[in-house]
């Protein structure tokens, strides 16, 4: 099987999964605004904020570390995979016994909503904490059936996860309701515990999903074995606390702007910000869900295919390739969002004016996911040389960033703010991997076709968004001008790589 073939399969494949569970997961947003007030969605936001910086936290960096250590003990291929597993569980206790026995403490600062009475916040402090151990447990045999080659595997897992959160979500927002309404058999066992319209349960479905992925991939987890290497451990530890700094400082990137919403707002408004700003973000979730699907395919195929003589110019071709995709869906998406916004509709004509008053953010998060993608592909630099040091770097400049602008303009200008500081860290993280990346293991990009690309697509959404006011057919008329425009221009290429 060809290079471009085996990437492409294997992208296709961790995309077809990943797309798959985004869209189903997705598709809650507009039942969460219906079903919630814009504040109490709010809270969902903040959460979720917080959980995502975490499993950063929990994951300690090792499944970047584990691809790599595949890559240079392929002899030893078990000791990598007990090693980093028992690195991962050791935090995760460590974490439980340091979180959970002071739930209460947690919540009283990580609380948005002072109207949500305190044991219910606990509560969903609780549900987090389990939620980021099982979480956090699977990342090692999720590498390893990646490792395996085997995407199928990972798909259908992940899926599964997707269908049991979706399932419950519907059963406690629809099912149950409609069990009580019409006096159903059963409806004695639910009535004295069921909650009309609380929260709550969409944190207990994540929970028991995560829980029921963890049991799905027992297969994995009977292959460890209770065997320690010091020596392999120590080596695996300095090249991954570097590769934890980055990713969380990332993470920081894309989350902590919805906590510091949280708490620089005057407490009346701070969580119906986070609410807009949460659920105006959801619409760039399909630009995330692609860059997502190419990090996926991306990470293994790049260790394993590092030793080949031509690997610096195929991973030039990819970045290309990946940056026509990445503007397409970046023009797509803007061309569309008089249609994508009544994903984010609310139970009323006031909550959905509330929602869509923060439409204008889309576009410049979308644009910052488009750095971000490059970035990502840009990264696989400093992991093959082992120089993750830069990674912490490039990461942590980002995150200052994101931290020290977003604490002086948020209490100006809210949301808006926090939507540009983040396209502004990224497109730093992206111009900064490019340049130290050049000097340290040279690349050979065509940054002036690539920069064509970025240009372009940034100056026909703008056309699209702000010149001709979201008109649905304008933009979609400019999105084709673009596709046929990049496909005249990568002919050639793209018939080379057919016949092939």
């Amino acid at each position: 099987m060809s290079t471009a073939k085996k990437f492409a399969g294997q992208t296709a494949l961790y995309g077809i999964s990943t797309i798959a569970g985004r869209v189903l997961g997705f598709f809650l947003t507009p039942i969460y605004t219906r079903t919630y007030a814009t504040k109490t969605y709010g809270i969902f936001g903040n959460m979720f904020s917080y959980a995502s910086m975490l499993n950063a936290l929990l994951a300690f960096g090792m499944e970047t570390t584990y691809f790599r250590y595949l890559n240079k003990h392929a002899d030893n291929k078990q000791a990598v995979y007990n090693n980093t597993f028992g690195a991962i569980l050791s935090i995760a206790v460590v974490f439980f016994l340091l979180t959970f026995p002071f739930a209460g403490s947690i919540t009283n600062w990580i609380r948005v909503d002072n109207t949500t009475p305190v044991d219910q916040y606990i509560l969903y402090t609780k549900y987090f904490i389990g939620i980021l151990i099982f979480d956090a447990l699977c990342v090692i045999p999720f590498a390893k059936v990646r490792a395996d080659g085997r995407p199928g595997r990972y798909g259908l897992i992940k899926l599964a996860n997707v269908v049991i959160f979706v399932g419950l979500n519907l059963f406690f927002i629809y099912a149950v309701p409609f069990i009580i309404k019409h006096n159903l058999p059963g409806v004695n066992l639910i009535t004295p515990w069921f909650i009309k319209g609380w929260l709550g349960y969409v944190f207990l479905s994540n929970l028991i999903a995560s829980i029921a992925t963890f049991l799905m991939l027992m297969p994995e987890l009977l292959q460890l074995r209770p065997k320690f290497n010091r020596a392999l451990f120590a080596e695996m530890l300095i090249y991954s606390w570097p590769v934890l700094i980055a990713n969380f400082s990332y993470l920081v990137n894309e989350n902590l702007d919805k906590i510091l919403l949280g708490k620089l707002l005057p407490e009346d408004v701070s969580a119906t910000q986070v609410g807009i700003y949460t659920a105006c973000a959801k619409i760039s979730i399909f630009l995330s869900i692609f860059v997502n699907a190419f990090r996926l395919g991306a990470e293994p195929f790049f260790f394993s295919h590092a030793k080949n003589k031509n690997a610096t110019q195929t991973y030039a071709r990819i970045m290309t390739y990946f940056v026509i995709a990445v503007c397409l869906i970046f023009v797509a998406l803007v061309a569309n969002i008089q249609l994508l916004k009544y994903f984010i509709k609310g139970k009323d004509a006031e909550q959905t004016n509330l929602y869509w008053s923060g439409i204008q953010v889309v576009p410049v998060l979308l644009f910052g996911y488009v750095s971000l993608g490059i970035y990502m592909n840009l990264s696989v630099w400093y992991k093959l040389t082992d120089q993750t040091k830069y990674g912490l770097y490039i990461s942590g400049i980002g995150a200052l960033l994101t931290i020290v602008l977003n604490i002086i303009f948020i209490p100006y200008y809210g949301y808006i703010a926090s939507a540009w500081i983040s396209l502004a860290a990224y497109a730093s993280m992206m111009i900064m991997s490019y340049i130290w990346g050049q000097k340290n293991y040279p690349i050979p990009y065509d940054i002036k076709k690539n920069l064509t690309y970025i240009i372009l697509s940034a100056a026909l959404v703008y056309i699209s968004f702000t010149v001709f006011k979201r008109n649905i057919f304008i933009g979609n008329g400019l999105l084709i001008l673009f596709g046929l425009g990049a496909l005249y221009t990568e002919r050639k290429e793209l018939k080379a790589i057919f016949n092939r």
